[in-house]
């Protein structure tokens, strides 16, 4: 399951959404807006940034929307 941490006045978190619901990727999508969102971000990643993916299938976790895009094109969905 992939969840994607974002911020609704983040470009970066835009462009990585744009892809996802072009594509039309299942993901979870967690606003840092919210406490707790933001809390979790900070627990796994240790760095208040978005965009913030969590692939809970492979234990994966990384920021940077190039890198999450890159890495989503080369999942077997």
């Amino acid at each position: 399951m992939l969840e994607l941490y974002y911020s609704e006045t983040c470009p970066y978190c835009r462009k990585v959404l744009d892809y996802f619901s072009e594509k039309g990727i299942d993901f979870d999508a967690r606003d840092v807006g919210e406490r707790r969102n933001y809390d979790r971000v900070m627990e796994l990643g240790h760095i208040a940034q978005v965009p913030f993916l969590v692939d809970t299938s492979n234990n994966i976790h990384m920021y940077e929307s190039d890198k999450i895009i890159d890495y989503v094109k080369n999942l077997n969905m």
